[in-house]
């Protein structure tokens, strides 16, 4: 079974360095990608992995602050020249319609696909996107300008029926998709055999909460509670907690005390200030308080 997993094009903060360009990430579930945020320099990590965008049609962007929106036009404008005719989705507030129609009028007026713009209410928890596969949230966070996350949720997949099981009531395949789906099996002598018979319980679906830009809010918690894997960022040490609170960023410490109060099960933290050379200090501090944390690394995929 294909793997859901999260690749990191960009963890830095507002300033690009040599080792982390600005925010941007890229969900892959059920053979479809999403693409949280972009940053300047995304397609250009997409370029240094290798990554493939055929499956790409849905934008997040959690706010309008530059490095996290300023890569859209270059993506755009690059899957123009190559001929992609896929409409592009993209979830932001409504602000960012109105500054993107110029630039797409300037830069774009020959796209050969549709940019379609849904508008999202940051400061609201709602589901603001559905399909087959998954079910996207906002999550309000708390920062100096209209912002929110996301949480992804995997929709529930079909039982997984036993094979033995078809072969010894002889199941026509015919009535396999609803058996899958929950329904009990008739015998052609009338015998009811029970779903939990005929079938095996399908992997859990996966749960993937992405939250920066933000600071320290216990607001979230009941939200992104027990999510398999938690971004959260962690801008700066706890030893520069005024300066975090001035700019309503959280530092690796606070990252760690909100995954550990939401006993998430895996975290990553990122969205670092460009004055940290060495990273393992953040990841060290938000591990003191939460054991499971992973430094989140440009060009580096994570399982969920």
């Amino acid at each position: 079974m294909q793997k859901a997993t999260v690749t990191i094009l960009g963890c830095g903060s507002a300033m690009p360095t040599r080792k982390n360009f600005p925010s941007s990430q890229l969900l892959e579930i059920r053979d479809k990608q999403y693409m949280i945020d972009c940053g300047e320099g995304t397609q250009i990590r997409m370029c240094q992995t290798g990554v493939k965008t055929n499956r790409l049609g849905h934008i997040f962007i959690s706010h309008l602050h530059g490095d996290h929106c300023f890569g859209l036009i270059g993506l755009i404008s690059t899957f123009g020249m190559l001929n992609r005719t896929a409409e592009l989705h993209i979830h932001a507030q409504p602000d960012l319609e109105k500054i993107m129609q110029p630039q797409l009028q300037y830069f774009c007026a020959d796209l050969s696909f549709n940019v379609v713009f849904h508008s999202i209410n940051p400061r609201k928890h709602e589901m603001i996107f559905e399909d087959r596969s998954i079910r996207v949230f906002s999550i309000p966070l708390k920062h100096r300008v209209p912002c929110c996350g996301f949480l992804f949720e995997e929709k529930a997949r079909d039982r997984h029926i036993i094979r033995e099981m078809i072969d010894f009531y002889k199941i026509p395949t015919w009535r396999i998709p609803k058996i899958k789906q929950g329904e009990d099996f008739e015998t052609e002598e009338g015998e009811i055999i029970p779903n939990e018979q005929l079938t095996r319980e399908s992997t859990p679906p996966k749960r993937f909460a992405y939250c920066s830009d933000t600071a320290y809010s216990e607001k979230i918690i009941p939200i992104i509670s027990n999510v398999d894997c938690l971004y959260h960022e962690a801008t700066f040490m706890e030893d520069e907690h005024v300066r975090s609170k001035q700019t309503e960023h959280s530092t690796a410490r606070q990252a760690g005390t909100i995954a550990l109060k939401a006993n998430v099960k895996k975290l990553i933290i990122g969205h670092y200030s460009a004055r940290y050379n060495n990273q393992t200090e953040l990841l060290n501090e938000a591990k003191s308080v939460f054991e499971n944390t992973v430094l989140g690394e440009d060009m580096t995929i994570y399982e969920i």
